[in-house]
């Protein structure tokens, strides 16, 4: 009878000896990440235990290398996880607010600013907080703020310009801030032709400080860009009046006669 291998099992079905794996030496084991680097160069723990192989081998610009990319990897990972913990402040105070908690909803917003100082989310929610509040110089700082992060969104810009319009109240501060309300729905206006409550706004602002020349032509834009409000035509008629320009006044109030008369008798075909 013939000796049997060791390495073979003496009954039916049971599990054969397992080979020790092989322990890498450190060169093989740079080798190796070298290559898994050079097809996924964003994998962060390889790159992080290439660093350390290089300094054990005494490689010390490699390793300086590797460890400079290791950071600026864990940096981009890092701002990655507080923009995702800032979305989540957010939705937790989005929720309060929601339920009527505000001072729950206002700690949880300026959680998500702590963490990223330029959360829309946040910006916007503790805006509205302190205009609700009636505390304006808080609610201009955050919604400053948001217009930097937000430069094309007119909301953004509507709301800034509104706290500027409070602000300029000698009853609310003492800041002279009625230009910059100005310039806000311009702002506004110039991202969404459309906003009727900034045309409006500032049709009453440009009247009220007397530059006639720009009520006007905000209101002949607003016509221009909503044809179909009749609201539009009133104000437009309205700010004629109040500048003397009768004819136009008339012009105007003929126009939506006529544009109106034209969907009725449209509308009466369908």
């Amino acid at each position: 009878m013939s000796e049997q291998d060791p390495s073979q099992t003496t009954e039916t079905g049971a599990a054969a000896v397992e080979q020790p794996e092989t322990q890498l030496t450190p060169d093989e084991e740079i080798a190796e990440l070298e290559k898994l680097l050079g097809e996924e160069p964003d994998d962060f723990q390889a790159r992080c235990r290439l660093g350390e192989l290089y300094f054990s081998k005494g490689r010390m610009d490699d390793a300086l290398t590797e460890v400079k990319k290791s950071i600026e990897m864990a940096e981009v990972l890092r701002e990655e996880m507080n923009r995702s913990l800032a979305m989540y402040y957010s939705n937790l105070g989005t929720i309060y607010a929601t339920k009527n908690m505000v001072d729950e909803a206002e700690a949880q917003f300026k959680k998500a600013l702590a963490v990223h100082a330029y959360d829309v989310l946040a910006l916007f929610n503790l805006g509205r907080v302190y205009c609700e509040k009636r505390q304006f110089m808080e609610a201009k700082s955050y919604y400053e703020r948001l217009v930097e992060v937000t430069p094309d969104d007119p909301i953004a810009w509507y709301n800034l310009g509104s706290v500027y319009v409070e602000l300029d109240n000698p009853a609310v501060s003492d800041y002279n801030t009625i230009d910059m309300a100005m310039q806000c729905y311009l702002r506004t206006l110039e991202l969404d032709p459309q906003h009727l409550d900034a045309s409006f706004k500032l049709m009453d602002i440009a009247l009220n400080h007397k530059k006639t020349d720009l009520a006007i032509k905000v209101m002949e834009d607003a016509v221009e860009h909503n044809p179909d409000e009749p609201l539009v035509y009133y104000n437009l008629i309205s700010a004629y009046e109040k500048c003397k320009m009768f004819e136009q006044a008339e012009q105007a109030r003929q126009k939506l006669k006529d544009r109106f008369a034209k969907r009725t008798k449209e509308a009466g075909k369908s």
